[in-house]
């Protein structure tokens, strides 16, 4: 079976772990300071602070901006729950705006009208390893003095015009073991606002800034240094990760037939978390299963868009469409790209895909 996901974890994975485990010092230290420090580099900013998830950095940095109940957050409606379910948190409410058909990423074009004056953020998803147009949403919450929140949990390394994500507003990244790089599992916030970073670093560990002095509520949202030596490791290979995903796109890209390929605009690197194909509609679960018999692995990202998750339409259910949100949850397909796919196993998967396709 060719997987859809693969975890590279190697030598030096685990003799970073093993060197942790003898050091005594397993809770967050000296390895977690190291990691926010190599990965804020990564992304050009001043500050990374490490957490458990990428749920709860997005959970952290909207506490740290102050966001809550009557307040609006921006967002799409066409990615993971998580994106949506971290405003719920804290007691705002997700406003959804559609997805360009090209990009998967939310359409700059209908923020605007979606702003009142409740709206306190817009949080826009990098998808599947792709920017959304940062400049233009950069431009509108500086004209409407809206806080920028980016889920780059997907996006590690992804660029737009040069600049890296997470580095626009405030970003947010996963570390889940299916993502381009990991520490097992963990987050990552990113920021060049050293308010921010504080507050961040404080709600992080009970709310404390001095040793069981506690000044305001706060999470146990602390990463170890178990995690953090795996992330070190990690980061040192994200290159070498990204490059291997890019030529297997590359291929894909070149070689496939019958299916419409990712696109990827003028000054955006993509980092292909996920290589997501759109299937003429009617073929794409037929193809799935086509697939599954020749041991190729899929997935759908995502197969209900968010606004028509049972508990959203209970809370929000407003009769409100997102067309192309909706559209693309019946026509996309995930197929293997991870840098552990073969040459032989991307010939089989783009000859099978063809083979299909070429059925009519």
């Amino acid at each position: 079976m060719i997987p859809m996901a693969k975890p590279i974890i190697g030598e030096e994975e685990k003799k970073a772990v093993l060197e942790v485990l003898d050091s005594g010092i397993i809770a967050q230290g000296p390895r977690v300071k190291e990691f926010e420090n190599g990965f804020a580099e990564m992304c050009g900013v001043k500050h990374a602070i490490a957490t458990t998830s990428g749920t709860t950095a997005l959970h952290l940095v909207l506490l740290a901006y102050d966001i809550g109940p009557g307040d609006e957050v921006i967002t799409s409606p066409f990615t993971f729950i998580a994106s949506a379910n971290s405003i719920l948190f804290v007691g705002a409410k997700p406003v959804f705006v559609d997805i360009d058909p090209k990009t998967f990423n939310m359409n700059v074009s209908q923020v605007e009208a979606a702003i009142t004056s409740k709206t306190k953020a817009i949080l826009p998803v990098q998808l599947y390893g792709l920017c959304c147009d940062m400049d233009e949403i950069m431009s509108l919450a500086k004209k409407h003095h809206l806080v920028v929140i980016e889920d780059a949990c997907q996006a590690h390394g992804s660029e737009f015009k040069g600049k890296r994500a997470g580095s626009f507003g405030t970003g947010t990244f996963s570390l889940y073991p299916t993502k381009n790089m990991t520490s097992a599992e963990g987050g990552m916030i990113t920021t060049d606002d050293d308010v921010v970073m504080e507050k961040c670093r404080v709600i992080r560990n009970h709310g404390m800034r001095r040793r069981y002095y506690h000044d305001e509520l706060g999470y146990n949202f602390r990463m170890t240094d178990v995690h953090a030596a795996i992330g070190n490791a990690q980061l040192a290979k994200l290159g070498m990760f990204n490059n291997k995903r890019k030529e297997n796109a590359n291929f894909y890209d070149t070689h496939l037939k019958g299916v419409t390929t990712p696109f990827v605009p003028d000054g955006y690197t993509h980092v292909y978390h996920q290589y997501t194909i759109r299937v003429p509609e009617g073929k794409r679960d037929d193809l799935r299963a086509f697939l599954k018999e020749n041991e190729i692995g899929s997935e759908i990202y995502y197969p209900v868009p968010i606004h028509k998750q049972g508990f959203y339409l209970e809370m929000f259910g407003d009769g409100k469409t997102y067309v192309e949100a909706d559209f693309a949850a019946s026509e996309v397909l995930s197929i293997p790209v991870h840098p552990s796919v073969s040459k032989e196993d991307l010939e089989k998967v783009a000859s099978s895909i063809n083979e299909f396709m070429a059925k009519g």
